[in-house]
């Protein structure tokens, strides 16, 4: 499925795509080696709170029990040529996996141009 996608796009040659990928932060260092050594060179980092088919879970505070709705998560952004996508996903599932519910997901979406403020250079020259 991902292989077509980047097939879609293959006649353009300075396509692009994005990566979202909602991760456990503990896992964070780990995703980053990962993609380091399949010659990712940047990625952004978000913190953030969600939850899913895990919805949360309950605490005890001072003898009160209560819900906590939203997990701690990490949104990775990655925007990178076609090239490396496959190779991309395929570190940040390895890396990220638990094998426990809540370990995340991974999105993929076309991005149709990237430009860098400093040169102003464009497509995937800017990236």
């Amino acid at each position: 499925m991902l292989r077509a996608a980047i097939a879609r796009d293959e006649g353009n040659p300075s396509t692009m795509k994005k990566i979202e990928a909602i991760i456990k932060p503990f896992k964070l260092d780990e995703v980053k080696e990962a993609l380091q050594e399949v010659g990712l060179q940047g990625i952004t980092v978000i913190e953030a709170k969600g939850f899913g088919r895990q919805k949360g879970h309950t605490e005890l505070y001072r003898g009160a029990e209560y819900v906590v709705d939203f997990l701690p998560k990490v949104k990775l952004e990655i925007v990178l040529s076609d090239d490396l996508v496959e190779g991309a996903v395929e570190a940040i599932r390895k890396a990220a996996q638990t094998g426990r519910i809540g370990d995340g997901k991974i999105f993929v979406s076309s991005v149709e141009e990237a430009i860098r403020i400093r040169t102003g250079e464009t497509g995937s020259d800017a990236i």
